[in-house]
C-alpha cells in the first residue's frame, strides 16, 4: 500500500477559516495528512507561485483552494501545477458567493479546477480523499465505510419517517 499524499488547504484570507475548517475536520477523520496556509492570488502572488513550484516535491497530492469575491486563487494555482486542484468558492460578499462561484468554475480550457458548492469545504475534502484513494487501498476502504454508513443513516431515517407518519 502506498503512502497517503498530503492535501494542501490554502485560503485567500484567514477570514475563510470558519468555512475551511470543515475540510480540515474531514481530512482528519480519514487520517489524511494536510497543511493549511493563507495565500492570496492578488496580495501574495510570488508566494503562491513558489508554493505551486514545490508542491509535488513537498509530498502533496491534491490542493484545495478557498477564496471569496474574485476567487482567483484556485485558478492561479491550477495554472501553475499539474496536481488536482479543488476550488471552494466562499460566500463573502453582497453577491452571496455567486461571484466566487463563477470565478472558480469558469476556467479556460487546459486549466481545470474541480469546484464544489459555495462554502462546500466538506465536499472538497471528500473529493480530495476520493482522488487519493485511487492510489491507497486503506483510504479506499475508509471511504467505502463512510459511504456505507451514510447510506445506512438515510435508510434508518426513512424507516423512522414511515413509523411517524
Amino acid at each position: 500500500m502506498s503512502e497517503i499524499k498530503k492535501v494542501a488547504v490554502i485560503m485567500g484570507s484567514d477570514s475563510d477559516l470558519p468555512v475551511v475548517s470543515g475540510a480540515v475536520k474531514v481530512l482528519k477523520s480519514f487520517g489524511v495528512p494536510y497543511e493549511v496556509r493563507v495565500m492570496s492570488a492578488h496580495r501574495t502572488p510570488k508566494e503562491v507561485t513558489a508554493f505551486c513550484a514545490g508542491a509535488r516535491k513537498e509530498g502533496f497530492g491534491v490542493i484545495i483552494a478557498a477564496a471569496g469575491k474574485a476567487a482567483h486563487l484556485a485558478g492561479a494555482v491550477a495554472g501553475q501545477t499539474d496536481l488536482p486542484v479543488i476550488g471552494i468558492p466562499i460566500k463573502s460578499s453582497t453577491l452571496d458567493g455567486l461571484d466566487a462561484l463563477l470565478s472558480t468554475v469558469q476556467m479556460p480550457k487546459g486549466v481545470p479546477v474541480a469546484t464544489v458548492a459555495i462554502d462546500g469545504a466538506e465536499n472538497a475534502a471528500l473529493l480530495a480523499v476520493q482522488i487519493l484513494s485511487v492510489y491507497n487501498e486503506g483510504l479506499a476502504e475508509k471511504l467505502a465505510e463512510y459511504k456505507a454508513k451514510m447510506a445506512q443513516e438515510v435508510i434508518e431515517k426513512d424507516k423512522q419517517l414511515a413509523l411517524n407518519i
